[in-house]
């Protein structure tokens, strides 16, 4: 019997059982599919010649997280590559914001928008540098950070205490306003927010955005050598090492429990696999509480909360194999990992608001990927293997383009909304779709069913609103991995900080379940040692 049972190979699920494996427990993995990694994966499915990042791509949370710098993946075979600019955002006048690693690349770029800007970023890279260890300490640990919160506050009065408070929750669009005179610097900070399902006007957009533009100057926004899935290989490889087991092609279907502890797993297959001391479910927040528990075990507020739980916008994806590089008018992009693909901070207004009405976006903010650029081993020299992606509504109420897309995702609707896409970039990138070789069409529905965390397509496990963090995730009172049940702890990217690879729901599940078992245990020692000796008859 294992101690601990881990639903989902995700890498939050990883770097859960690792973590456990690493106290001496002995650990099971179950994950659904044949492959682990969950949206962590790559392959060769666009062209046998061409490597493809299934779901992500870029790890700016993975390079900046202590959690996974504690695993030492670099042990296990990880090696990281860069593309000689981190991120770009073009325009049609030719004009282009660059995000560098170097500090003065970036503060150049800006300054070209508009005089001052190169000073005011330098500005914001020292605010950052005064809050980023405490900072990350707190994000990365679970809720409320105690120490680590007692760190960030005294650096946030360092560096402005309530002026900087009340920039991280400001809009993105006021945000870049006030920072910044010319288009530049709003773009950088905007098109970030974007990676989220935030608004340019929603609180606490200017926060997000500015925690992965600042994160893109310090880290990089890095790829796994060979591959998005080689990440997920050195976890498992690391997890095989300490004794750890992974079966894949083992669905969980329900989370056995009595007297109130969760003591098994029911796999799709009638197996019943007991675990000894924990089970930790990377599994999304509905489908633990409203499918894998039954919910006559569970409290009726958490079943009313979580009929008001909120996913994210839904993901559609396109991968490209290219026989040539992306032939941007903007040369600044040619040499960035990635680049936004929106005409401006309004472009990025409308997006949302169309999406925010249940719209399908006539003109889609796309992230743009180059990953033969950041790392040459994706393709043969010369070529690209690219992908971009936007957002859709997770429930279609109408089209705001003409081809009356209804979100059923059939073929048609399929190669549609990718010519749409495909449309973006060639406004910015004229000759782009004559450059394509081979294309892949990946969306909401497709890639739930290649993982069911992507509920329609969401990638972040939950929204990113204000509403759904900290002590609100992924439902009021739960910002933390235990449950309602004893023994049970989710681990998954429904449980704060929320999504991005960077394993902290995982760790934290895994922390609570050692310190739950510790705590167990010392009753049980004390009434063994207050009970008198016993003494065998002569």
């Amino acid at each position: 019997m294992p101690d601990a049972v881990v639903i989902g190979a995700g890498p939050n699920g990883l770097v859960a059982a690792n973590l456990l494996a690493d106290a001496g427990w002995s650990v099971e993995v179950l994950e659904a599919q044949d492959v682990p990694g969950g949206a962590v994966r790559h392959d060769r499915g666009v062209d046998p010649a061409y490597v493809s990042d299934v779901f992500s791509a870029f790890y700016p949370l993975a390079a900046a997280s202590p959690v996974l710098a504690g695993l030492r993946l670099h042990e296990h075979g990880l090696r990281w590559s860069h593309a000689p600019q981190v991120l770009a955002h073009p325009l049609l006048d030719g004009r282009c914001a660059v995000l560098s690693r170097n500090v003065e690349e970036t503060a150049r770029s800006l300054e070209a928008f508009a005089p001052g800007d190169g000073d005011a970023w330098r500005a914001q890279v020292d605010v950052w540098d005064k809050v980023r260890a405490p900072l990350l300490d707190a994000l990365f640990t679970p809720f409320p950070p105690v120490r680590a919160g007692a760190r960030l506050a005294a650096a946030v009065r360092g560096a402005g205490g309530l002026r900087l408070a009340r920039t991280m929750l400001l809009p993105v669009r006021r945000l870049g306003e006030e920072e910044f005179a010319g288009e530049g610097g709003r773009l950088l900070l905007a098109g970030n927010a974007l990676h989220a399902d935030l608004a340019p006007e929603a609180a606490g957009s200017g926060g997000f955005g500015w925690l992965m533009t600042m994160l893109g100057q310090t880290y990089g926004f890095p790829v796994p050598l060979g591959g998005s899935g080689e990440f997920s290989s050195a976890l498992v490889r690391r997890l095989e090492s300490r004794g750890g087991t992974l079966r894949c092609g083992e669905r969980v279907t329900g989370v056995v429990v009595r007297g109130g502890r969760a003591v098994a797993v029911r796999t799709a297959g009638g197996e019943t696999v007991p675990a000894h001391r924990a089970v930790l479910a990377d599994v999304s927040a509905p489908a633990l509480y409203g499918e894998l528990v039954d919910q006559r075990h569970l409290p009726g507020q958490l079943l009313a909360d979580l009929r008001r739980f909120q996913w994210d916008f839904a993901t559609f994806k396109v991968d490209w194999a290219l026989d040539g590089p992306v032939p941007w008018s903007a040369e600044g992009a040619a040499s960035a990992g990635t680049v936004h693909v929106a005409d401006g901070v309004d472009a990025l207004t409308r997006f949302a608001s169309q999406l925010s009405m249940g719209q399908v976006p006539d003109r889609p903010f796309a992230l743009f990927g180059q990953m033969t650029t950041a790392d040459r081993t994706r393709s043969p020299a010369g070529t690209e293997s690219a992908w971009a992606y936007t957002h859709v509504p997770g429930r279609v109420r109408g089209d705001a383009g003409d081809d009356g897309l209804t979100g059923s995702w059939d073929r048609r609707e399929e190669e549609a909304m990718a010519d749409r896409v495909e449309a973006q970039v060639e406004r910015i990138a004229p000759g782009f779709r004559a450059r394509i070789k081979a294309r892949r069409v990946l969306s909401p529905t497709t890639l739930e069913n290649m993982d069911a965390n992507l509920r329609a397509g969401a990638i972040n496990g939950g929204t990113t609103a204000l509403h759904q963090q900290l002590v609100f995730r992924p439902t009021p009172g739960a910002g933390r991995p235990e449950t309602p049940l004893k023994g049970l702890f989710l681990a998954s990217a429904a449980a704060h900080p929320g999504g991005g690879v960077h394993g902290a729901p995982g760790a934290n599940a895994a922390r609570a379940a050692l310190r739950g078992h510790r705590r167990g245990l010392v009753p049980r020692l004390q009434r063994a040692l207050a009970r008198p000796p016993e003494h065998s008859s002569p």
